[in-house]
């Protein structure tokens, strides 16, 4: 009966509501929306005056204007398409890169077909081949550089969005606290709308409560709110669904955390069963073939890796007998798939612990995974380097190898922390149902030594749930970039 009168009081605000006309509004992210397009179609011309003028200095004849027009159009076509050029709050540099290749391969390989079928010149490979090439090195160089000035940019708080949160529970609190720690995505939240918030249990999120949904009007026209974002609260499902048509006719975006956020992954089907949407996850099947062809290709991989790197574990192993004396790796027990353990390798970086056993003791805040220089700074000069370097990781090639853990997943952890984590942390169990990895999606996300132990969680299972040879191949990529600033940052 309470909850019945409550929703009705709700409504009844809401409906207090005056209904306006849409208001276009002008949003500071405007600009980035257009230079996409502009920076493309500027860099395509560059590509098409580099080709020919390469052509020329090999001595071969120039591809024809309309050819160069007709491909330089259908990569922005293509582009466009893919969705390259509508907004998102979180772009992603390597899948730009990979859009961008994607269309500038297909689109050559169109020009190609299309001139042999009707022209059939000469010199049509060479003719094809260096317009793709020089678009490619092009389109690309133009998407780092806009990503970069656009990351810069918000980092320095140029071009933010204010944004506003329906619902100040544990959900809308968790989008506050990542839209402040990640400035990138150009999302400044200033506020939540919720009649019951729940409070900040540690602090850590400030931003204020500056009403209920009945002050959404008032709210935005305050604050000149450009977005929205419909979290989880109280109020009804109708003032909720009321609050989304309103900022419409106001011309702000929304964007909403849906039911079973848990279950919901990259690939999803909706189909509609009159005007009711039926959402279908297809989530990644840890037991299933795909992931028994990735710890094959793991094994080789690793076999491969293990030849190239032999000379820098050599040397490595030369630097740690001088320091340290014997033993060369440091062995220590981790749990990895289906709870079972494994003795992971590394390369020893630290001297032995003076107490009993070699245990260290020190104490572990909540909510933080253990990682990182435990208890006293034991590292030698050559420990920090391999540390700073990743070198002191490369022996766990042979675990990859021996087929206990492999290139990426989830990083293991220590029996004795396992047991306590299943307890006190949400999910924690359901990042064992794949190999633990050398490294993993939380650790290119920053989330490395001791940092939010959910936060890492949630990351492990994103990256099961959404497991693709393209995503293994980002999170290499990224783990590279990662080593190299690493290896770059002085002590």
């Amino acid at each position: 009966m309470r909850q019945q009168t409550v929703a009705n009081e709700a409504l009844e605000a809401v409906k207090d509501i005056p209904v306006v006309e849409r208001v276009e509004r002008r949003r500071p992210e405007f600009s980035w929306e257009l230079a996409r397009p502009v920076v493309d179609a500027t860099m395509l011309m560059v590509a098409c005056f580099a080709a020919v003028i390469g052509s020329e200095a090999a001595g071969v004849s120039a591809p024809p204007v309309a050819s160069l027009v007709g491909f330089a159009g259908l990569v922005l076509v293509l582009l466009a398409l893919r969705g390259t050029y509508k907004p998102r709050i979180r772009p992603e540099l390597l899948e730009n890169l990979r859009g961008v290749v994607a269309a500038t391969a297909l689109a050559a390989m169109s020009v190609l077909t299309l001139r042999e079928l009707f022209a059939e010149p000469p010199e049509l490979a060479a003719q094809t081949i260096r317009p793709w090439a020089f678009a490619t090195a092009y389109l690309a160089a133009g998407r780092i550089a806009l990503h970069w000035s656009q990351s810069q940019a918000r980092r320095q708080g140029e071009a933010m969005r204010p944004t506003l949160i329906v619902g100040a529970g544990r959900i809308g609190r968790l989008i506050a606290k990542r839209l402040l720690s990640y400035p990138e995505l150009g999302l400044k939240p200033i506020g939540f709308l919720d009649k019951d918030p729940l409070d900040s249990p540690d602090g850590s999120v400030t931003v204020p409560v500056l009403g209920a949904s009945w002050d959404l009007d008032e709210v935005i026209a305050r604050h000149d709110v450009e977005q929205v974002i419909v979290t989880f609260s109280t109020a009804p499902n109708q003032v909720l669904l009321r609050l989304v048509r309103r900022c419409e006719e106001l011309g702000v975006s929304v964007s909403f955390v849906p039911r079973l956020f848990e279950r919901v992954n990259g690939v999803v089907t909706v189909e509609h069963l009159g005007g009711l949407p039926l959402v279908t996850a297809h989530p990644a099947n840890p037991r299933g073939w795909q992931f028994a062809v990735k710890y094959a290709c793991d094994r080789l991989a690793a076999a491969l890796a293990l030849l190239l790197v032999l000379p820098v574990m050599a040397a490595a192993a030369i630097a740690i007998w001088i320091s340290l004396g014997r033993p060369l790796f440091f062995r220590q027990v981790r749990v990895g798939r289906d709870g079972r353990p494994f003795e992971m390798l590394k390369f020893r970086s630290m001297r032995q612990s003076e107490a009993p056993d070699g245990d260290v003791e020190f104490e572990l805040p909540p909510d933080t995974a253990p990682g990182g220089v435990e208890g006293e700074d034991r590292r030698t000069r050559v420990g920090a380097f391999l540390r700073r370097t990743s070198i002191d990781e490369l022996p766990q090639l042979l675990n990859v190898l021996k087929g206990e853990m492999s290139l990426v997943g989830p990083r293991p952890e220590r029996p004795e922390f396992v047991g306590l984590f299943e307890e006190s942390v949400y999910r924690y169990t359901d990042r064992h149902r794949v190999k633990a990895g050398i490294t993993g999606w939380a650790q290119v996300n920053g989330l490395r030594g001791k940092t939010s132990l959910a936060d890492r969680v949630e990351w492990d299972n994103y990256y099961i749930e959404n497991w693709s040879l393209w995503l293994d191949l980002k999170i290499a990529l990224l783990t590279a970039l990662a080593v190299v600033r690493s290896s770059r940052q002085v002590e």
